[in-house]
């Protein structure tokens, strides 16, 4: 195959998911296809080189040696393409398209509800399919081109770009919850009062980070009421049912009312700021890059550059 049709790229491509996926199933939910299309298509591509590329048994797709040396050759020159393709969709001056992005609560109250008026009137060709859950996800797997989230939870194989600096913690209560249970002196009194748990995305209890570097003291708190919706726990530490942790931008307007207040603030916590992610092997999604810079610059950062990448981390 000296010279590459457009067939035998699109063919390459379907081989690299493949292989950057580890099997049909999760390949074809990338690429919007049946698994059975991509087997097909990979039958084809083999024919027509004269190479098995890939193994196949009933439990795993598996590279020859071959597949091997021709993903690695593949990875370099797509790399380069989509980099080619990058520098112009930064150029471009209106994106057309969707960009369908899943994003925490807090992330979707704080980053991207405040930006969508300004965004859509500077981009009226790119609609917005935001989907608000906490629960971690494969964004690949259902069909999503980002995500946000914490930064330690973004994914080793993903692009992180920093949408915030690094996130104030504290602990808020009730004027009426105060008055009830006395002032809290230490990080220890937190085990004598009633405090809202919250259940994270994956499931678990999150323990209650209070200040930073050597002097920081985490605390399994316990309480009555355990809630999967920040929401959910800001009233709920309003009613006076308990102390609250939560991000300290989340409940600006709460303590600025006096509806809550601020406990042991010399011990709040800087946590790690939320990022956009994508896949690291695909050129960003037309808007990507300006809906990215719209909450950079929101937040009092400087737009989007090539240093702004990073690899994600768990």
């Amino acid at each position: 195959m000296p010279n590459a049709s457009r067939t035998d790229l699109a063919d390459l491509k379907v081989f690299l998911a493949i292989m950057h996926r580890g099997g049909f199933r999760r390949a074809a939910l990338e690429l919007g296809l049946s698994p059975s299309a991509l087997s097909h298509t990979m039958r084809k591509l083999e024919t027509r080189l004269g190479v098995r590329l890939l193994n196949r048994t009933a439990r795993a797709v598996v590279a020859t040696a071959a597949g091997t040396r021709l993903a690695q050759r593949l990875d370099v020159g797509f790399a380069a393409i989509d980099e080619a393709l990058d520098e112009l969709e930064t150029q471009r001056q209106f994106p057309i398209g969707l960009l369908r992005i899943n994003a925490p609560q807090d992330a979707a109250r704080l980053l991207v509800v405040p930006v969508l008026g300004s965004f859509i009137d500077a981009f009226p060709q790119i609609e917005i399919d935001l989907t608000v859950e906490d629960r971690i996800i494969d964004i690949i797997g259902e069909g999503f081109d980002a995500g946000i989230r914490f930064g330690e939870r973004v994914p080793r194989d993903m692009i992180s770009v920093p949408l915030t600096r690094p996130l104030r913690w504290i602990i808020v209560g009730s004027p009426s919850f105060l008055a009830r249970h006395g002032r809290l002196a230490a990080p220890g009194d937190l085990m004598r009062v009633p405090c809202i748990r919250t259940r994270i995305g994956d499931g678990s209890v999150l323990s209650w980070d209070l200040g930073d570097g050597a002097a920081m003291v985490t605390l399994n708190v316990r309480g009555p009421v355990c809630v999967n919706d920040p929401n959910a726990i800001i009233e709920a530490a309003r009613r006076g049912v308990g102390l609250a942790y939560c991000l300290e931008p989340r409940v600006k307007d709460e303590v600025e009312r006096g509806d809550l207040e601020i406990v042991l603030p010399e011990w709040a916590s800087e946590g790690p700021p939320l990022c956009m992610y994508y896949p690291s092997r695909r050129q960003p999604p037309p808007g990507l890059r300006q809906l990215i810079d719209a909450i950079r610059t929101s937040n009092g950062l400087t737009p989007l550059d090539k240093g702004s990448h990073s690899r994600g981390s768990v």
